[in-house]
């Protein structure tokens, strides 16, 4: 598919993991996709477990990176936003790298680095979305007719190939039109906060009172 290498499984614990392994045994390469239709033990930011049953998308990118780069979770997120919206679907983006529709989760990001790699965990709800206590969730078959996981595929992949390819600033002009709680009051680590936008790093600007500081990838709430 494209220039992708894809590698697909019908159930394995994580594409992530095996993503990992792949590059510890020396046979990952630049611009590989590993694909599950199902996982036993898929997993999320903060090792959070990713429910993970058959009828979505779930696939691991592998893609070259001598380094670490915060503006990298941004390009994933408008391509993933983006994907949905080709398939009529209007989304947002919750800091840093959430997808929601109607402020249902509907995607998960997760991005590790490991030696000259950065592996892009994307989970999308196409036909199914489970039931999670903290937050609620939806799925892509609630806003448009029955699709295909590999159609999804497709599209994302373009679409990974497209933003990563583009300048920060037309990344981050993307990201700000579709994020939620921009000029909003946000709580950080048990504070309030003015949520302001992104700077040219890919740090989050909030301000309290007339002290501005800048956040990497920590969770606020909305």
């Amino acid at each position: 598919m494209a220039n992708y290498k894809l590698i697909s499984f019908d159930k394995i614990p994580s594409t992530q993991t095996r993503a990992h392994e792949m590059i510890a045994s020396g046979t990952a390469t630049d611009h590989m996709a590993i694909v599950a239709h199902a996982q036993s033990a898929g997993r999320g930011r903060y090792r959070r477990t990713w429910v993970s049953h058959h009828g979505n998308l779930y696939v691991s990118f592998i893609y070259n990176s001598p380094e670490r780069d915060a503006r990298l979770s941004y390009s994933v997120a408008v391509a993933i936003a983006e994907t949905l919206a080709a398939f009529g679907i209007s989304p947002n983006i919750k800091w840093p790298n959430d997808i929601l529709v109607s402020g249902k989760k509907i995607s998960g990001v997760l991005i590790e680095y490991s030696g000259a790699f950065v592996i892009c965990g994307i989970g999308i709800n196409i036909k199914n979305n489970p039931t999670v206590p903290e937050y609620k969730t939806t799925k892509m078959l609630d806003y448009c007719s029955d699709i295909a996981v590999l159609d999804v595929l497709r599209v994302l992949m373009r679409n990974m190939d497209k933003w990563m390819h583009s300048d920060f600033a037309s990344v981050r002009a993307r990201w700000m039109e579709m994020a939620i709680g921009l000029n909003q009051t946000v709580r950080y680590r048990g504070n309030a906060a003015k949520m302001i936008g992104l700077n040219e790093n890919g740090a989050l600007i909030l301000r309290h009172d007339k002290q501005y500081f800048l956040v990497y990838g920590d969770e606020i709430t909305l």
